[in-house]
């Protein structure tokens, strides 16, 4: 869940930077200068577009693919609590 997040919101950043270099063109004669004085600016703003955008797809992907994790684990807890459960192992290694 963290790599699909991480690959998506990479994704989503390229194509967002990919765009706005295609649309800033008459700045190409300038790309020295502006990377000179303002490249730290230009790509601490870029880690913190990452960083949101990586935040917001987590959130997505938990708020989508573990909706129904609480009854599961539920249901696994009851299974445990059983004296003759099938899992005996399991309940052994947490009893100790």
């Amino acid at each position: 869940m963290v790599t699909n997040s991480a690959v998506l919101a990479a994704l989503v950043l390229l194509l967002a930077v990919f765009w706005v270099g295609g649309e800033t063109t008459f700045l190409a004669p300038y790309k020295r200068l502006l990377l000179r004085e303002h490249g730290v600016q230009i790509g601490l703003f870029l880690l913190v577009v990452f960083v949101n955008l990586f935040a917001l797809f987590y959130g997505i992907a938990r708020l989508v693919f573990l909706k129904d994790t609480g009854v599961k684990l539920h249901h696994l807890d009851r299974q445990l609590a059983t004296r003759d459960t099938v899992l005996a192992d399991l309940t052994r290694r947490i009893e100790e």
